[in-house]
């Protein structure tokens, strides 16, 4: 019996992932929380075998830093992350704290069966950027490292820095953005991109309290 937590804070989100996975003969729900900056200490509790967790939790907590803390301190537990944004930047920072899966909640509770059992079996399942963001295709790495940064309030000296790269390619990139994008700012682009969800501003690091 594969035993399962659920962090989740959409309370029909989460009424459907727990129906789901009991309607498994194989799976059950140990437990659910709508924190994660609990996840953690519900995991040492619990020893569930596998966490399903999602990226933006209760007050914009981020599901990516405890899904890390997780990896780093249970190895034994499978670590799920899921979200519902079109933010592909997320996949490649949750491949950076080694989440043996990535889901995206549009792709339906059969998927997510799927990956589940997937993952048990020792497969991470990773969708293609090109499955999750409208960017994928039109913007290249690097456009799509300044669009992020102009969304997080960055300078054009700190996004130079940060690429390493000059101002004048910083200024090159941003004016091809614009080309592709139809807008006549890059700010008025920004704006569009976080009200879509397209690009999700990163939160201040919380600290999770200890055991």
């Amino acid at each position: 019996m594969v035993r399962i937590i659920i962090v989740e804070d959409q309370i029909l989100m989460c009424d459907l992932l727990e129906e789901h996975i009991r309607k498994q003969g194989d799976m059950e729900v140990a437990g659910v929380t709508d924190d994660a900056s609990k996840a953690p200490q519900l995991c040492r509790e619990l020893k569930p075998d596998l966490i399903l967790i999602d990226i933006v939790t209760k007050s914009g907590c981020s599901g990516l830093q405890f899904a890390k803390q997780i990896r780093e301190e249970l190895p034994d537990i499978k670590v799920i992350v899921m979200t519902s944004y079109p933010e592909i930047t997320f996949i490649e920072e949750a491949m950076k704290i080694k989440a043996h899966s990535y889901l995206h909640k549009s792709s339906g509770v059969d998927h997510l069966v799927y990956v589940i059992r997937s993952t048990m079996k020792g497969s991470g399942i990773y969708p293609s950027p090109a499955d999750i963001s409208p960017f994928a295709g039109i913007f290249t790495g690097k456009e799509l490292a300044i669009i992020n940064h102009v969304c997080q309030g960055a300078s054009r000296a700190e996004m130079a820095q940060n690429l390493g790269v000059s101002e004048s390619m910083v200024k090159q990139y941003i004016t091809s953005i614009l080309d592709k994008s139809g807008f006549d700012s890059i700010s008025r682009f920004a704006i569009y991109a976080v009200s879509q969800g397209l690009i999700v501003p990163k939160t201040p690091v919380q600290k999770s309290s200890k055991s």
